[in-house]
């Protein structure tokens, strides 16, 4: 991978410094150096194993009982309970320490962000997470490990213990809606901030991709990392190509506290 652009970084780093009302919208590549592969690179999870797009498709996850064993399957081989953050996660939360970040988007389900120690209220997980889990049928949620114990235990499809519904990850399947409320939370962000910072996503998912459209045309900056191009380059101020969790830290190194 090609060093970062150093001029670049200067003056990314120049528009997060004057920067205090920043929206942050991260996607799997954040995760790739936490052992997380992400989706659609070229080692994705879909792209090597097309056949695991259907256990995030709802349609199919809600009408084939072999899909949800294979599903259950693959998140005890998943062994995400015990990734742990890494230096772009925690470059965020120093970000947060200096009073700038208002609101950090993720599409990712991992919980990392939280490990990471960013605030609560500062997170919209828009498609969900995967350390709960919820009956589709009831809508009683709990957390993930008690189901996983119940599969480790030989239940291959584990039915909810209230109403013997179909349980599934708290993530948001192809074919499901988003929270209209996190939605809301997202678009009113992209509205009310003045830099908004893209991080490890292709941008090509919909609509939360939408927030970065909406941020230019209301007068925000904006800042893209990536470890490849994305599908909004051209509506950045700046592009940052290369390792995430080198770039992030780097962009917010010693900061100081925001404007106010």
């Amino acid at each position: 991978m090609n060093p970062v652009d150093e001029h670049e970084l200067s003056v990314a780093r120049e528009l997060i410094t004057g920067a205090q009302r920043i929206m942050a919208l991260t996607g799997a590549g954040i995760s790739t150096d936490s052992g997380i592969p992400d989706f659609r690179g070229p080692q994705g999870v879909w792209t090597k194993n097309p056949k695991a797009e259907k256990m995030a498709t709802l349609q199919h996850y809600m009408a084939d009982p072999e899909v949800r064993v294979a599903s259950w399957q693959a998140k005890l081989g998943s062994a995400f309970d015990v990734r742990e953050p890494n230096a772009g996660h925690r470059a965020l939360v120093d970000l947060e320490r200096t009073g700038r970040l208002d609101t950090l988007i993720t599409q990712n389900v991992d919980g990392l962000h939280h490990k990471a120690g960013s605030s609560e209220e500062k997170i919209v997980e828009i498609h969900g997470t995967i350390r709960e889990v919820v009956c589709m049928q009831c809508d009683d949620r709990g957390p993930m490990e008690p189901t996983l114990d119940r599969v480790r235990d030989g239940e291959e499809d584990p039915e909810c213990l209230k109403c013997g519904g179909i349980l599934k990850s708290a993530t948001i399947s192809f074919g499901q809606g988003l929270v209209a409320h996190d939605l809301q939370r997202s678009e009113q962000a992209a509205l009310g901030c003045d830099l908004a910072l893209a991080v490890g996503s292709t941008l090509s998912v919909y609509p939360i991709a939408n927030v970065i459209p909406i941020a230019k045309q209301s007068g925000a900056s904006v800042v893209i990392v990536n470890g490849d191009a994305t599908e909004m380059d051209a509506l950045a101020d700046v592009v940052l190509r290369g390792g995430i969790s080198d770039i992030l830290p780097r962009l917010v190194a010693d900061l100081g506290t925001a404007l106010h």
